[in-house]
């Protein structure tokens, strides 16, 4: 009985830690230590508003699988078009852009981060990507290309997407 306890909590303690590893697997640089979009600078500030502005462009344009143009576009090409019009190259796909930049915790996140969903029934694997276009405590808007409305901008306070949430990111 003595055995069986000793392996339960050997057990309990390698699981906890096993979990606390992937928790610190991603890691902030220390210029992204700026906590309110307003305290970065107005260069940054320009790429940001022109980064979203140009994404807003495509609202309305139909999706299309591997699309990056006015005649369709899907949810990573939309984010790969809109930071190289800024001359910021990307990785097309959304997993490689799901490990690209910095991990942010969703209440900093701010203009221009890049939101991860995972929308397939029982999976926590990413498939959905969106640029934030608007931030502000308990309210975060975001610009993304769906299969059914094309691109449009939502509420990540709305229920589907709420429970889809799985990261967001930091490009800049």
């Amino acid at each position: 009985m003595q055995k069986i306890a000793l392996i339960l909590c050997c057990l309990l303690v390698l699981s906890s830690c096993k979990s606390k590893k992937t928790a610190k697997s991603s890691t902030r640089k220390s210029h992204q230590t700026v906590s309110t979009y307003e305290g970065r600078s107005s260069d940054y500030n320009n790429k940001v508003n022109a980064i979203v502005d140009y994404a807003e462009t495509f609202e309305g344009v139909k999706y299309k699988y591997g699309g990056t143009t006015k005649k369709g576009m899907d949810c990573s090409g939309l984010v790969t078009t809109a930071y190289q019009k800024e001359a910021i190259a990307l990785p097309r796909t959304t997993s490689q852009l799901a490990v690209t930049g910095d991990w942010v915790d969703v209440k900093e996140v701010q203009k221009g981060d890049l939101l991860f969903f995972a929308t397939k029934k029982n999976s926590r694997n990413v498939n959905h990507v969106g640029i934030v276009t608007e931030a502000r405590p308990g309210y975060v808007a975001f610009i993304h290309s769906t299969t059914s409305k094309g691109v449009i901008t939502s509420l990540l306070s709305e229920k589907y997407w709420y429970f889809a949430f799985v990261q967001a990111r930091r490009i800049l």
